[in-house]
């Protein structure tokens, strides 16, 4: 139990101890695997910024943003715990394997048996600010689940983890139209997110039997459905107009 304990606390360390954090920054791969957790986060989660939007709506303008502030310390506090905890437990096989069936099953459930909701569902409770705090940790949190998992897929390194998240969960907030406006403009990209989500999955599930993907691989798994996906988009579109014309 000690052992357990003491590798549990040592995990977390890691949290703080310079010499990790600047291998991370000076390693290209772990900028590159961070890119990685911000693209899915912005791709996946964009519509999540406009849900929490709607839910702050009924508070005056200067609660509104307290509200979305405190809902983004929190979702920062929760990963922090979550990837601290979720690195120390993804080493154990089982773990990891239903980790990758879990992120097999979101993914293949969001391509194919996803009933799409439209937006006006979500109602104005007109909750109270501190309740309306609440609300907005309480979904934060259930927005993140996914996303971490996935990055646990990708990475076990507590700070490039915590750094794809916490950039990735700023770009949600910050940027939220310009990815919208993205899918909305190539709607193939959010499929696109999803058979990455398949990809990664099935990584952590060949890992936990030692089987392990390079990173140049990945990275050239990711150029490709990336790559292919905006420019199958430009050709259908440039059929469509062909066709029109």
């Amino acid at each position: 139990m000690s052992d357990f304990l003491q590798s549990f606390i040592n995990n977390f360390l890691n949290f703080f101890d310079w010499e990790v954090l600047s291998t991370t920054l000076s390693d290209p791969v772990s900028w590159g695997i961070i890119g990685t957790l911000v693209i899915l986060e912005g791709l996946l989660s964009a519509d999540n910024a406009l849900v929490l939007a709607v839910m702050v709506k009924h508070l005056p303008k200067e609660q509104q943003k307290k509200a979305l502030f405190y809902g983004l310390l929190g979702a920062y506090i929760f990963r922090f715990l979550a990837i601290g905890v979720g690195t120390f437990l993804v080493q154990i096989t089982w773990i990891k394997v239903l980790g990758g069936a879990y992120l097999l099953w979101i993914a293949i459930s969001n391509l194919f048996f996803k009933k799409h909701e439209e937006e006006g569902e979500v109602q104005n409770k007109g909750l109270s600010f501190w309740r309306t705090v609440l609300a907005v940790e309480v979904m934060d949190i259930a927005f993140s689940v996914d996303s971490v998992l996935a990055a646990f897929g990708v990475s076990d390194k507590v700070w490039v983890l915590f750094l794809g998240g916490i950039i990735g969960v700023l770009m949600m907030r910050g940027v939220a139209q310009v990815f919208l406006k993205l899918i909305d403009k190539i709607p193939e990209l959010e499929k696109a997110a999803f058979i990455l989500i398949i990809i990664i999955g099935l990584k952590m599930i060949a890992g936990a039997f030692g089987v392990h993907i390079s990173h140049v691989l990945f990275f050239s798994t990711l150029i490709v459905i990336f790559g292919g996906t905006i420019v199958l988009s430009l050709l259908r579109k440039k059929d469509k107009q062909e066709s029109a014309n």
